[in-house]
């Protein structure tokens, strides 16, 4: 009989679970053989359970279950709204990116980041004892100069050469000097530098060449292109002796024009007279300078320190140059101080051949992380406006920044010539360009010679907290002074003026026999006879001592962004001292120099700063036993040669005071966002 089975009428389901085969299942399912059909049970089941049953997914649903419950509206909006928050948070991902990127000031680079340390690699450190200074020398004692916090190192000249005017006339520019060592040194050098993660700049002199050099050999003979490599000129010849051209006198004295047997020709050289002046009115000896240029950099060079750049060209007229005073009657001109050097220095067509080397050395820029340095030296004492042209202009750009020496060049000593030395600097430097400072060089007698040891901390304390970057002269860090000019003979010159080698005296490492700077019997110069309490290393175990605060100095510049890149604002100068402040917006932290350069002073500086807070911290003093002492801002009081880093906390920095409007100078503006811990250049 017929049983259909309706939930609705029976309210259960039927049971066909059991089945055990097709036969039997046959036979059950054909009704025309069979009477009757046994009656089926039902079981009794919750229409509701069944429709739970139904319609709650599994796991290892089929497809075509899964689509059913996937247009559910349930699963469909919950599945569009995780879509469009996934997408509105990569927008907002992407977004924040590009802002921060796009406030984000521009980050330091390499050459900005921290302090330069010039090596004059003869005097350095000796390492095969014959006396002199090598390129393993400094490789031995890079520890050093990583522990002074020291960011790059610049090398001066070690190219062949006859070692006349102490090496800076070139005898060949692709090889190295075999006093210095070997061009596998040098390799091994860069990549022990590289290592420690510093920067290796090299002096390069372009003006001139030794005579010994192939190209001056070639052109005295007229040989091909090499005839025209230098500049030569005839000249008269009577009864045995020459007459010059014209006036012009090299920076040594006497005239710039030397007779050449060979060739009957007079060449010119600005320097001595075993340094020719190449032509750079000749495209061909430019090409050789950037072909030099490129195999430095292709050897892992950082970058160049170009000297005596404004001399590269001279007037092709060939006029007498002006003197300054006229000559007694009969008188010669024979000092270089005689004459205003208008024909022979900065001549038109110049800035042209520094954006050249620019070019150079930009080639080798381009890979990310590999920027390569670029500093010129002219040294324009009376001409700061010309000095600040090496920079280039904001479309073209030639030096990262032309060295500084105003510090250097100052004729006496004080609160006032200093504030005058670094405002002459700030106020010409064009906007947007990173200024430098130094104190020291291979051409210049050491801080406690020149102005006096007294002075010595507190000059490092200046050099390591004005903006920009600070140069150190090897030595000045353990206040390293002159030797005695009586004990420089011409047996340790070679040739040239004695002048220059008192500032060049061995570094002095230890107290034992000849500094540490060699274990040979003798050094290329005498060591200073003060080197068993002036040597580094009784002064890294001295906590009060010169080295001692120079590695403070540069730990503090590292770790305090105010002194790292923040504003500079000039407070106060007065005979004896200079004040200034670094800031930086947004941090309410500020670091306060007052400096003594002349005699014992005391200085009411709440009076010049009135929202100045009553009391400030020393952080660091020259006087180390000050540090950490609160002092009174009405009255500090410092004495000769003392200087104090104070801190303290203000709302208001100076930079924003309208009393100190035109007495600030950022070179790289940054504000600082506490709530997100990053720099940020829009303030």
């Amino acid at each position: 009989r017929s049983l259909p089975m309706e939930l609705s009428e029976k309210r259960g389901v039927e049971n066909n679970g059991f089945v055990q085969n097709e036969t039997f299942q046959d036979k059950e399912t054909d009704t025309s053989s069979q009477g009757e059909m046994p009656e089926k049970c039902s079981v009794d089941v919750d229409p509701m359970a069944v429709e739970e049953t139904v319609l709650k997914p599994y796991a290892g649903m089929p497809k075509e279950v899964l689509l059913q419950f996937s247009s559910q509206p349930c699963y469909r909006v919950t599945r569009e709204i995780l879509f469009w928050l996934i997408i509105a948070g990569s927008i907002a991902l992407v977004c924040a990116t590009i802002t921060i990127i796009a406030l984000s000031p521009k980050c330091l680079d390499w050459w900005q980041a921290g302090p330069i340390y010039q090596i004059y690699p003869r005097s350095f450190k000796d390492s095969n004892v014959d006396g002199n200074g090598d390129l393993k020398g400094i490789q031995e004692k890079l520890d050093h100069i990583t522990n002074l916090n020291i960011k790059t190192i610049w090398i001066t000249s070690f190219f062949k050469s006859p070692l006349k005017d102490l090496g800076y006339g070139a005898e060949d520019f692709y090889d190295i000097d075999p006093i210095f060592g070997c061009m596998k040194d040098f390799e091994n050098l860069l990549v022990a530098i590289h290592d420690k993660g510093l920067k290796v700049i090299m002096d390069f002199i372009p003006n001139h060449t030794s005579d010994k050099h192939q190209w001056f050999q070639l052109s005295r003979n007229r040989t091909g292109k090499y005839t025209d490599y230098y500049i030569w000129q005839d000249c008269a010849q009577a009864a045995g002796s020459v007459t010059p051209p014209n006036n012009w006198v090299s920076v040594f004295g006497g005239s710039s024009w030397q007779f050449d047997d060979v060739r009957k020709q007079c060449y010119l050289h600005q320097f001595g007279k075993e340094q020719p002046d190449l032509n750079f009115r000749n495209p061909a000896v430019q090409q050789e300078i950037h072909d030099i240029i490129h195999f430095w950099l292709g050897k892992g060079v950082d970058g160049f320190g170009f000297g005596t750049v404004k001399f590269l060209l001279e007037a092709t007229h060939l006029r007498d140059e002006p003197p300054v005073n006229n000559p007694p009657s009969g008188g010669s001109i024979t000092a270089y101080s005689q004459l205003y050097h208008d024909y022979t220095t900065t001549q038109v067509g110049l800035h042209d051949i520094i954006r050249s080397f620019r070019q150079a050395i930009n080639e080798f820029s381009r890979e990310p992380g590999r920027y390569r340095f670029m500093g010129t030296d002219d040294n324009e004492k009376e001409d700061i406006a010309a000095t600040m042209m090496y920079y280039g202009t904001s479309f073209i750009q030639e030096a990262d920044f032309p060295f500084n020496f105003n510090l250097i060049n100052m004729k006496n000593l004080s609160g006032n010539s200093v504030f005058e030395a670094v405002d002459s600097w700030m106020k010409n430097m064009p906007a947007g360009k990173w200024p430098n400072w130094a104190v020291g060089s291979p051409n210049t007698a050491r801080i406690s010679t020149r102005i006096g040891k007294e002075y010595v901390n507190v000059m490092n304390m200046l050099l390591l907290t004005l903006p920009g970057t600070p140069i150190t002269y090897y030595g000045e860090e353990i206040g390293m002074e002159n030797i005695a000019s009586g004990n420089v003979s011409e047996e340790h010159v070679n040739s040239g003026p004695v002048v220059t080698l008192s500032e060049k005296s061995p570094m002095q490492w230890d107290g034992n026999i000849n500094a540490g700077f060699t274990e040979g019997n003798s050094s290329w110069l005498p060591v200073n006879s003060n080197y068993q309490s002036v040597n580094v290393e009784i002064q890294s175990a001295w906590a009060n001592s010169t080295l001692g605060l120079y590695r403070a100095l540069t730990s503090l510049r590292n770790d305090e962004l105010p002194l790292n890149r923040g504003w500079m604002c000039h407070i106060w100068n007065d005979s004896n001292v200079f004040v200034y402040v670094r800031e930086l917006d947004g941090l309410d932290r500020v670091f306060m120099m007052v400096l003594n350069f002349g005699q014992e002073s005391a200085v009411n500086l709440k009076a010049i700063v009135p929202n100045l807070p009553c009391e400030a911290v020393i952080r660091l003093s020259t006087r180390f036993s000050n540090a950490g002492k609160v002092v009174n801002t009405k009255l500090i009081t410092t004495e000769k040669g003392e200087g104090l880093v104070l801190e303290y906390k203000t709302a208001e920095p100076v930079h924003t005071m309208e009393a100190f409007q035109g007495k600030c100078f950022v070179a790289e503006k940054a504000c600082y966002s506490k709530a997100f811990n990053l720099l940020y250049k829009n303030c």
